[in-house]
């Protein structure tokens, strides 16, 4: 989709999801998950880490099945580093909740870094609106499964 193309409300809605996915990373690191726990390194989201502590408790809600029906595809490089999409691949996830927080991480990326001529579905509004609406009540869930509502929603 050119920027043009692009309705308010879609704009509203992805504007909401990034200030929703920024907090919730910032939940995790708040609380402890953490990718490195070295004195020194880069403060970064341990996603693996809260994967790992709440996939045996985690229940898949409606959006996230709806998410997991219908993923988004992913960016590879292909032959002569021709950029191909391939449905993102949930092969070596463990657990659904390893398979939704790829697939949202999967949406974040996809919005964030632009460019997705070629990408099936991606000039839909309606299927990006879809993703964008399972990929935020998805991050509600989870907030509710780190227990986090009090970072998530702290006023600034």
């Amino acid at each position: 989709m050119r920027k043009g193309e692009i309705s308010t409300e879609l704009s509203l809605l992805a504007l909401d999801f990034f200030y929703w996915f920024s907090r919730f990373e910032f939940c995790l690191k708040e609380n402890g998950y953490l990718k490195s726990e070295i004195t020194g390194q880069k403060a970064e989201p341990g996603w693996d880490k809260f994967v790992e502590r709440h996939a045996r408790t985690y229940v898949l809600t409606a959006e996230a099945a709806e998410l997991l029906a219908a993923p988004p595809d992913r960016q590879v490089v292909g032959d002569g580093l021709a950029l191909e999409w391939v449905p993102v691949g949930f092969h070596n996830c463990s657990s659904d909740l390893a398979k939704v927080v790829r697939a949202v991480k999967t949406v974040r990326n996809n919005l964030f870094h632009g460019g997705k001529h070629g990408a099936a579905g991606w000039d839909s509004p309606q299927r990006t609106h879809s993703l964008i609406t399972w990929s935020t009540a998805v991050l509600e869930s989870l907030v509710e499964l780190g227990d986090f509502r009090g970072d998530y929603e702290r006023l600034y």
